[in-house]
């Protein structure tokens, strides 16, 4: 059995910024976050589910973006700081959201700094916004799980939250899927944007249908993605059955916010004859916030008729 801790949109508490970095976009994001958003992702509720995961040490943590806000430089090289305290990185993936690229911004001094985070098997930590698609291949042989780790995370103006893949990007997943499907591994996707095409449109992921096209015809066995602050779950139909497209709340939410009690996910994958089983506890805070406690369970069996997909 494999074990895979899902955790996304932490939004790390934002510093002080000064007058100069606050030009275009990041003025509208400072005063939001300040004004609201301060009051909705707060520390001590992180710090609870980071104690928790570490209590029940996966063998993996997929982090699915929005680590950071507006993206400022100093909240960058916090967020590298924070990363080495939750794991190093081969026990920790990371893929951008679009708070991760709220404005363009220079590769060393903002993603770059996680650049070991996201980097895929056998590549020198990332270089580039174009490394996507990434594959992480974790587990043993044919009981293996392959991480596939794509970014939605686009600059885009101001009051819009959407996020794109593109073309290149989805036609070299479509392959990397198909063949990592023929070595049968546990083909696990993470992606920000929840890739559904019922989103507002002010903050749906532009090309869903495209990527549910794509995920039609060459499959996977799980789909993990963040974004809405939402524990949730949808599917897309593949070739060999539905796939679970699973959302969770975000890491840092306040016990009292819209989004209610911060969540992740721990998910345990087990390889059967007709393909792979997929157990999925949802971890909340637990009211004095020094943990978690089960808020639910889901179950999931690849390579079966959608009826019979619990």
């Amino acid at each position: 059995m494999f074990t895979l801790a899902h955790l996304s949109d932490p939004h790390l508490p934002m510093p002080p910024a000064r007058a100069v970095e606050l030009l275009g976009k990041r003025a509208t994001g400072y005063v939001n976050w300040w004004r609201r958003r301060a009051r909705l992702h707060v520390p001590q509720a992180l710090a609870g589910i980071v104690a928790d995961i570490k209590r029940q040490k996966p063998d993996h943590i997929a982090l699915t973006g929005d680590l950071v806000n507006i993206s400022l430089p100093s909240e960058f090289s916090r967020a590298a700081d924070w990363l080495k305290e939750l794991g190093g990185p081969q026990d920790v993936t990371v893929i951008p959201g679009n708070h991760d690229v709220y404005v363009a911004t220079a590769w060393p001094k903002s993603l770059g700094l996680w650049g070991a985070y996201m980097a895929g098997d056998g590549q020198p930590p990332a270089t580039a916004f174009d490394i996507f698609p990434t594959v992480r291949r974790r587990g043993h042989g044919s009981e293996g799980v392959a991480l596939v780790g794509l970014s939605s995370g686009v600059p885009k103006p101001p009051f819009f939250a959407t996020g794109t893949l593109g073309g290149a990007q989805i036609t070299k997943t479509e392959k990397l899927l198909a063949d990592l499907g023929r070595e049968g591994l546990c083909r696990v996707v993470l992606i920000h944007h929840p890739p559904l095409t019922t989103e507002s449109r002010f903050k749906r992921l532009t090309d869903a249908a495209a990527f549910q096209a794509m995920i039609r015809r060459v499959g996977c066995e799980l789909v993990l993605h963040g974004h809405n602050h939402r524990s949730e779950v949808a599917r897309i139909v593949g070739p060999a059955g539905p796939i679970p497209v699973i959302g969770v709340t975000s890491a840092s939410a306040a016990p009292d916010s819209k989004y209610g009690r911060a969540r992740y996910h721990l998910i345990r994958i087990e390889r059967e004859a007709a393909g792979w089983q997929l157990d999925v506890e949802l971890r909340a805070l637990s009211k004095d916030g020094t943990g978690c406690e089960a808020d639910g369970k889901l179950s999931f069996h690849s390579g079966q008729p959608l009826a019979m997909v619990a």
